[in-house]
Order: structure tokens, then sequence, then C-alpha cells
């Protein structure tokens, strides 16, 4: 890992214009279900996560203050569909993803004004515990997941941005989506079990990792899913042939 860190820079998220937009954009991160990569903008071409980002990004660019509570209170599949549509395909599940809008729209504006700049106030730089920012994002149906994946994703990118600063460091873990738990499973570094002790064993091991190496949780989540996701022999193949773990296709929480 520090032969694989040395020289790597993880992302900023500089193109997210603040933290409204990054809130509702990783609510409705996981599968994005597109076939092709597109250009955006002039950019790219970007696939899966990142094209559905770019597209949300360039909504927003184009009516600023899309992607917020006040304005997403009421969004229905259509207008999702829209948003996310490029080259004759559209995002998957949009009837999903605008009722994670929805859901989340209303709990903003039912605790904190709508505005995800006093839910990071109200946290007071704590990630961890009950009114903590991972706590209090468990209370909307899109960051339900107990692996908290979306939450991390989203407390990484306000931290990168200086949106929120971390009071406890001791709290942040990767995100053992299944890249992390393949490249676990095939360096040897855990075994092969259920899936749910298999992500738990995944974020312990790599959090052991990052300790050794001196990197942050969130900066070894970075490297190993950018590095991992197309090479999945990257840090070895000390468990055998093992195949990528089993999926939920209907689940928003990959």
């Amino acid at each position: 890992m520090r032969e694989l860190s040395a020289g790597y820079e993880p992302p900023g998220y500089e193109q997210v214009p603040g933290p409204d937009a990054a809130l509702f954009l990783s609510a409705i991160d996981h599968r994005s279900g597109y076939r092709g990569a597109y250009l955006v903008g002039g950019k790219g071409p970007f696939e899966g996560s990142a094209l559905l980002w770019e597209l949300g990004l360039l909504a927003e660019r184009r009516r600023p203050g899309l992607l917020s509570a006040d304005a997403l209170a009421g969004v229905d599949e259509a207008t999702v569909a829209r948003i996310f549509k490029v080259g004759g395909e559209t995002v998957s599940g949009p009837g999903v993803r605008a009722g994670l809008w929805r859901d989340l729209a209303a709990g903003l504006r039912r605790d904190y004004a709508g505005s995800v700049g006093a839910l990071l106030a109200a946290c007071d730089g704590r990630l961890g515990g009950a009114e903590g920012l991972l706590g209090r994002l468990a209370e909307f149906e899109a960051f339900a997941d107990p692996l908290q994946k979306k939450a991390f994703l989203f407390a990484k990118l306000c931290d990168r941005r200086g949106w929120l600063t971390v009071a406890d460091p001791e709290s942040w873990e990767v995100c053992a989506d299944n890249v992390l738990m393949r490249l676990a499973l095939r360096s040897g570094l855990v075994a092969a079990g259920p899936r749910d002790d298999l992500r738990t064993a995944t974020r312990s091991a790599f959090k052991s990792v990052a300790e050794q190496v001196g990197m942050s949780p969130p900066v070894l989540d970075d490297l190993l899913w950018e590095l991992g996701r197309d090479d999945p022999d990257l840090l070895g193949t000390a468990g055998g042939d093992l195949r990528e773990p089993e999926r939920d296709p209907a689940s928003h929480w990959y």
C-alpha cells in the first residue's frame, strides 16, 4: 500500500458547488444502470456513478438551487428520469430515487430548516455518536444502510471541501462495497463467509492497513476503489479464484 500510495492524490470534489448538492447526489449514488459512457458538457466520457454525478451537477449549474430540500420536496419519477437522461437512456429506478429525495427533503425541512449547512453545524464536527453526522444521516431512508456507505461518501466530500472539520477522526471507516470486499478476499486479508460478516471483516482489515501505512481510511478507500475497480488482483491472489460478492439488484445501498 505504501508503494501504491506514492504520489496518489485523492479526489478533491472541486466540481461540487455546495453541501446541498453533495448530499442529494450522495443520497442516490447507488447502481446507476447506465449501459454506455458519455460526454457531459464536453468532458468525459463518464460512466456509472461518475456519469450520474456529472449529469446531476450539470442540472444544478443550469438551475442553481435544484439540488436542495425546497426544490426537491415534491420531485417525481419523471423529473428524476429527465435530469439523468443521456444518449437515449436514463438512470435506473428513477421512481425509487425520487422517493429517496422526497424523504430527504422532508427530513431536512422538518429538522434543519431545509439547510444542509444547518445539519453540518448541528454535528459540531463529530462523525460518530447519535448526535454526529453519521447518526443524523441514518434518520433518512437513503442513508439508513447499516454500513453507512453513502454517509461516509458525503462526510468525505465535506471534509475535502472544508465544509466539515472532523473532530473525531477515529470514526472514519472505509466503505466496504463490492470492490473492497473483492480486494480483501483476493488478497487473503479476510476469509470467505456470509456477506454481512465479510463486510464487517473488510472494514476492520482495511482500517488496520490504513493505520499501519499512515493513511486516513477515506484516502485508502479512494485509492483502493479507483485502482481496484478494474484490477481484482491489485493486492495479490492469496485468497484464490474468488468471485465478486453477490449483490441485490433492487437494493439502493450499493
